[in-house]
Order: structure tokens, then sequence, then C-alpha cells
């Protein structure tokens, strides 16, 4: 096991995320300021692209993390049949789901069960696609919708909190199932897809338009909600990471074919072209 990964394990998740939700809350303005500037130079933000670029405009150093864009700054692509990235960062992996199972990385699998921790909603993703992306800290945070959808269920899954970089998707068995998440279930006319926003490693947060802030409180049990609506638009804002992590969306077979040559660490954007919808969704 490498070094980082063995000490991955060892870390006080829990207590580490506590005290990095406290810091990057704290309105203090020489603080956040100050944590802000020497995160842009160590993570090379791009600040030309966002609404604002002075972080006197924040009111602490999350409020910038999930910051908004320009207007004009993500244009969803125009073609009404387009997959769309749900969010900025990489193709972590995109595929097939073959036999129930999920590419995590090379020689590393987990099921759509263990995911959705429900084997019966996990059925009728059997031979359909699967987009993995990751949000790395210099990463736009907010995560946008795929295809239309109306929200018919969320289930809060509770988890550890490991880290998501790609050394650990390379050596962490069954991370993504392993890791706390919110499982959004949506439906349409033509049928369900799923969207599931990972935690990870000092993600102090997860929270979606429909209800605010969702974690924490960190699940202590399956938290099942059932929704009837809303309904969503492809391209609208779903919710943001407070602390960046990975964002797994599943579809049925028949639904969509993804572009061919996705490969994993490709850069991606919010409202990229990634597949083509072979039905409405």
């Amino acid at each position: 096991m490498k070094p980082g990964i063995a000490l991955d394990h060892r870390l006080p998740r829990r207590a580490l995320g506590a005290l990095v939700r406290l810091a990057t809350r704290w309105r203090w303005r020489p603080w956040k300021n100050a944590l802000i500037r020497l995160f842009v130079r160590r993570y090379g933000v791009d600040l030309a692209e966002a609404a604002s670029a002075d972080p006197a405009d924040y009111v602490h150093f999350d409020a910038f993390f999930t910051r908004a864009l320009k207007p004009g700054a993500r244009v969803p692509d125009p073609a009404a049949d387009a997959l769309l990235c749900p969010a900025d960062g990489r193709i972590s992996q995109a595929g097939t789901v073959r036999d129930g199972r999920i590419v995590q990385a090379k020689g590393r699998e987990y099921t759509v069960a263990e995911l959705l921790t429900d084997a019966q909603a996990a059925a009728c993703y059997d031979g359909g696609c699967f987009l993995n992306i990751y949000l790395s800290p210099r990463d736009y945070h907010r995560v946008h919708m795929p295809c239309h959808g109306r929200l018919a269920e969320t289930l809060h899954v509770p988890g550890t909190l490991f880290s998501v970089a790609p050394d650990a998707v390379a050596g962490i068995d069954r991370l993504f199932a392993r890791n706390e998440r919110l499982v959004c279930h949506f439906e349409d006319g033509a049928g369900p897809f799923a969207v599931v926003m990972v935690g990870a490693l000092l993600v102090s947060g997860i929270s979606t338009v429909w209800a605010g802030t969702v974690a924490p409180p960190h699940a202590r049990g399956l938290r099942r909600r059932r929704h009837d609506g809303p309904r969503l638009q492809r391209g609208a804002e779903l919710g943001r990471f407070h602390m960046g992590s990975t964002v797994i969306v599943l579809l049925p077979p028949g639904r969509a074919l993804l572009d061919a040559g996705l490969r994993p660490q490709q850069p991606v954007r919010v409202g990229m072209r990634l597949g083509r919808m072979l039905s409405p969704l």
C-alpha cells in the first residue's frame, strides 16, 4: 500500500472535516481574504470566469469555493439530444455497466447495488452507461443536470470520507461505494436516471437546490426522502460541493450512447457534450 493511501486510512476524517468547516466559514476579513488568495495561487484557479474576482466580495472562503460564474461562462451544448457533462473536472471513468458493475480504476470495480444501496433500483442500469467526474480543488464546484428530469427520491447514505483524488481511487477498493454520498433519483417519461454526489476527505458539505444543506450533519443511517419534483431542465444547477469531490451519473440501457474517445483524466466542463441521448429524458 502506498504511504499516502495508508495515511488516508488512518486520518481522523470527521474531525478534520469539522475543522475545515469552521476554517472555511470564518468571516474575519484578513483570514478569509488571505485564505482565498493563497488557494488561488496554490491551485491556479481561473478567476477571470468567476462572477467576482475580488476576495473581498465573498463573505467567507466557502462562498468563494462554491462561487458562481459569469453569465455565459458555461454554455450547454445546443443539440437537443446532447448528454451534458454535469461538472467541471476530469473524467475518472466512463463506460458501460457490465454484470451490474462499474469500473472505478484499472483492476478495481464496485457494484451499482452497493453505490445505490438498493439492488432493485440498480437492476435497471445493467447494460446502461455511467460517467464518473472528479472535481479537483481548482474547479467550479456546482453540479448541473446532464439531461431533463423530475426529482423522485433522494437517499443520504452514511459512509467514510476517503480522498477521491486519482491515487486514492486507484488504490482503495470500492471507494465510491464506501464514502458518504447523496443519491438523487430522477424520472421522466422515458424512465429513471441517477446522479450521485460522493463526499470526500475534507468535504464539509453537500447542498442541493431543492433542500439546501444536506450534509453535515453527516448521515448515521440511511435517510430516504420521496419527492414529487422539482422538474429540472438539462444544464440547470442541481447542487454544490463545499470542498471538492466526485459526481457519478447512471443511465439505463438504450437511453444514451457515450461519445467515442472519452478517456480517464480527460478535462471536461459543465455543459460539454459527452454523449447522445437515444430517447428523450
